[in-house]
């Protein structure tokens, strides 16, 4: 695995994360657990008995598995379709695809910072109905299949951008893919246990999403330029030098 793909596979994993804190999934958090679970809202955020946590944390991991099976056979599929595409481009139609990709994700990161709107991206589908009751391990993972079919709008610009990068190096699209869904599950299983620190998390959330739309933009412009291999070197270059000066502080 080369340097671009050590950059991207942590671009990856960053996208992720930013998805679940973005303002479209976080605030959602909470209504999210109380219909799997089947308990209210006040009580997921109030009750801290040991069994109550097991329940909220099993049925969140059901979730991630539901959500994990579409964004997982979506990746594959994106690096299937780029695996297929540049097989039937040679020199200068390779350089077009991949600059097609960094202009691709140059405009989802506007959009996900906030500097552009297309409406059409904004439309989402919810699979969600008041219930009173759990639906059952087996119906969470329909839930999470649901939800992560439904995307909402701040999750579907980036995993785009992320099942087009897959297509740009189809050999390593599904490395990107399954840390995309690492960094998408970590943050919302700590939550699961932590759920009060949700209100704590949303002060920031905008301030989140430009940050993550501003690396997104700064991802594709290296990748329409070509530059992302150097970067990457000069960036595990740097790790490397601080790395071996921490290891000789140590020794000598």
């Amino acid at each position: 695995m080369g340097a671009v793909a050590d950059l991207s596979i942590w671009v990856a994993f960053g996208a992720g994360v930013i998805s679940f804190l973005s303002p479209c999934t976080l605030p959602l958090f909470p209504a999210y657990l109380s219909f799997i679970t089947g308990m209210s809202v006040k009580e997921i955020q109030g009750d801290q008995r040991p069994g109550v946590r097991k329940k909220i944390l099993l049925h969140s991991v059901f979730f991630l598995v539901g959500v994990s099976t579409i964004f997982i056979s979506l990746g594959i599929g994106a690096s299937y379709l780029g695996s297929w595409l540049q097989s039937l481009m040679t020199g200068q139609s390779g350089l077009l695809f991949q600059r097609i990709a960094g202009v691709f994700i140059i405009a989802m990161g506007l959009f996900v910072g906030g500097w552009l709107n297309f409406k059409w991206l904004m439309k989402e589908k919810r699979f969600m109905k008041k219930r009173s009751s759990s639906i059952g391990y087996a119906g969470t993972v329909f839930a999470g299949m649901g939800f992560a079919a439904g995307w909402t709008p701040c999750i579907g610009p980036i995993f785009a951008s992320i099942l087009m990068l897959a297509a740009s190096e189809p050999t390593q699209g599904i490395f990107y893919t399954i840390l995309y869904v690492i960094g998408f599950s970590v943050p919302f299983l700590a939550f699961s246990i932590f759920v009060g620190s949700t209100r704590l998390v949303l002060k920031y959330s905008n301030v989140i999403m430009k940050s993550g739309g501003a690396i997104m933009v700064v991802m594709g412009v290296l990748l329409y330029t070509g530059q992302m291999a150097r970067i990457s070197n000069i960036l595990l270059q740097l790790v490397q030098d601080t790395w071996l000066a921490n290891l000789g502080t140590l020794f000598f």
